[in-house]
Order: C-alpha cells, then structure tokens, then sequence
C-alpha cells in the first residue's frame, strides 16, 4: 500500500478512536456555545455527508483497480470536516438545552456510527494491502472477491442504518423523540392493564396439592376440608376484588399518555425548549411517565401473588407520578400554572376532571 493511503488510512482510525473518547466524557464548556447553535441541523447535515462519503469509500474500495489516490481523497474529507462536523454536532446537543436524555441518546448514536465507521475502514484497509500484496508478487491486481465484497457491503449497510437513525432523530427533534418514548410507555402500561383484565384469579390453584393429599390418604377429613375450601374461596373472592379495583384504578392511569401525547407534545414544536424552565419540565415529564410502567408491573406481580400491600404500595407510586405528570403539563407550554378562574384549555379542563377522579379511585386501593 502506499505510504500515502495508509498514513491516511491509520489517521482515519486514530481519528475514530479519538473521538469515541470524547463522547464518553464530552466538554462541559459546549454548554454556552450550544446557546446559539443550530446542533440538530449541523447533526443532519453531517451525518447525510458521512452516509454519502462511505458510499464512495465503499464503491472505490470494491471496484478494480484500486485507486489509492481516490480513496485516500474520500478519507482525508472524512477526516478533516465529516467527522469533526459530526461530533461537534453531537457536543452541542446538550443536557440543558435538549434534555439529559435527548442528549445521551445522541451521544449513543453517534458512539455507535463511529463504531460501524471503524469496521468500514478496517475493511478497506484489508482489501488495499490485499491488492498491494498482489500486485507486488504477481505484478497484477485481481478483482476483488465476492466474500470481500460482501464484508465491505456489509459494513457500509451497517453505517448507512446508523446515519439514517441518526438523520431520523434529528430531524423530529427533541418533541419528537419525547413523543416516541411516552408512546413505547403508554404501550407497556396498557399490555399491564390488559394481562391483569385476563387474568383469573380461579385459576390459580388447580387442585393439585389437594389431589395428591387425597391419594396419600391425608385429606380424608371432611371438616377439614370444608374449612380448607371455605379459605380457598375467600382468598379467590379477595384476589377478584382486588383486581376489580386495581384495574378501576389504572384507567385513569393509561389515558394520561394519549392525553399528553395529543394535547401538550403533539404540535408543540420547539415551545418546551424555549426556556431552561421548559425543559426542566418536559425532563421531570418523562421521568414521571418512564417510571409509571414499572410500578404498574410491580403492583401487578405483588397481586397475582396475593400480596395486597405491596400492590397497594406500587399502586400509590402509580398514583404520584401519574399525577405529578399530568399537573406539569396542566397548563400549556410557557404559560403560567391555571388559576381556577382562568379560562382554561381542553388539556387544561380535563386536568381538574382526571385528578377528582384519581382521587377517587384511589379509595378503593389506599392501605387499610
């Protein structure tokens, strides 16, 4: 290979490795820059530049000959604006202009196309000192085969998906990827509600353990047994109750999500972001409505088991978060906190209607 190629080739992967670094701990100091940046079309715009450069790399890289000139001129964009303008991008979406969790999966993002990116590169270096081996012993340059085809192909396919996510995300923007994620939440609460509504408490003991006593000549008393059976259907009729209120209770609970998501993200645009309060506020959203689903599930577990304090306990975990969530939101992005005598929005009104009735479920489920 030449020496050309592959000083560009090992600043290429050394570049890589360098930057994975800094994502893992990125500067404090892009904070204030970010203020005035436009972080998520720069993110866009580099990332559609890399998927278009590793194209090139790629077509070069399997196409004879090999044209060290060609590829090295590829790599020496890739390393002097593509990468840097993608990681600068990535820097600028910070925690306190775009939420900690946007931010984080952005670094991921990024992490993970750096990765593909490598796996690239190293392919290619392999089909270039390859070819160089080739041409120094037979003085000829073979075409390059279908496996080395394949594992080229394949890498490039795997840095395109990580580009377009990348592309994706940025372009529906924090709003956007806020949206996703309390749909994925409002999913898992209603697969919970739903698994607990088919569930019977009936089945729950099937007899077995009174079979087997019965074989062994153990369960021949009949006061006993009566007294037994009498036990077993007052716990059925208790564990029937009890999932009667629960799911009177987590109605209410799931119809948070799609209310939130129509009425106070959907459309929003960038409002949430406008200030440090917004965004502060649109964190504290999600980790009211992210934490919901696995107190729903724990509550759950704790019920089929028959343990109705600890349900009751998740249950009032539920209810606290469910309903820090929806009193965040009550009033609409930037404005003040809703007075009751203030015209109120539709959000706004069904806000004060949901709370009585949360309160009003929750009766039914409050430790004894």
């Amino acid at each position: 290979m030449s020496k050309k190629l592959s000083a560009i080739l090992g600043t290429t992967l050394t570049l890589i490795g360098q930057f994975q670094t800094a994502l893992v701990t990125p500067p404090t100091a892009a904070t204030e820059v970010a203020k005035d940046a436009e972080a998520l079309s720069l993110l866009t715009l580099s990332s559609t530049a890399l998927k278009a450069h590793v194209t090139k790399l790629s077509l070069l890289a399997i196409t004879s000959p090999f044209t060290h000139s060609a590829i090295s001129t590829v790599l020496r964009e890739l390393n002097e604006s593509v990468l840097p303008s993608l990681v600068t991008a990535s820097l600028l979406v910070t925690p306190a202009q775009y939420t900690k969790a946007f931010h984080s999966e952005v670094l991921i993002l990024v992490k993970t196309v750096l990765t593909e990116l490598l796996s690239l590169v190293q392919e290619v270096k392999r089909v270039g000192e390859k070819k160089d081996q080739e041409k120094k012993d037979t003085e000829k340059e073979s075409d390059v085969t279908k496996s080395e085809k394949d594992a080229v192909m394949l890498a490039t396919g795997r840095v395109w998906d990580a580009c377009d996510t990348i592309t994706d995300v940025a372009n529906k923007g924090v709003v956007g990827f806020v949206m996703r994620r309390v749909e994925q939440w409002r999913d898992l609460v209603r697969d919970a509600v739903e698994e607990i509504e088919d569930w019977d408490p009936e089945e729950e003991d099937d007899g077995f353990f009174d079979d087997v006593l019965d074989d062994e000549g153990e369960g021949d008393g009949d006061d006993e047994g009566d007294d037994d059976d009498e036990d077993d259907e007052e716990e059925t009729a208790a564990l029937k109750e009890h999932k009667k209120s629960t799911i009177r209770f987590l109605k209410p609970i799931a119809q948070i999500y799609p209310a939130i998501i129509n009425n106070r993200l959907k459309n929003a645009g960038n409002a949430p972001l406008a200030s440090s309060s917004g965004v502060k506020k649109l964190e504290t959203l999600m980790l009211n409505l992210q934490a919901i689903p696995d107190d729903v599930d724990e509550a759950a577990g704790a019920l089929y088991e028959a343990n109705f304090e600890t349900s009751a306990e998740y249950l009032q975990k539920t209810r606290k978060c469910a309903t820090q969530a929806v009193e965040l939101v009550a009033s609409p992005w930037g404005t003040a906190d809703v007075k009751n005598d203030a015209p109120a929005d539709k959000f706004a009104t069904w806000s004060k209607t949901w709370l009585k009735v949360i309160d009003e479920v929750s009766k039914s489920i409050e430790k004894k």
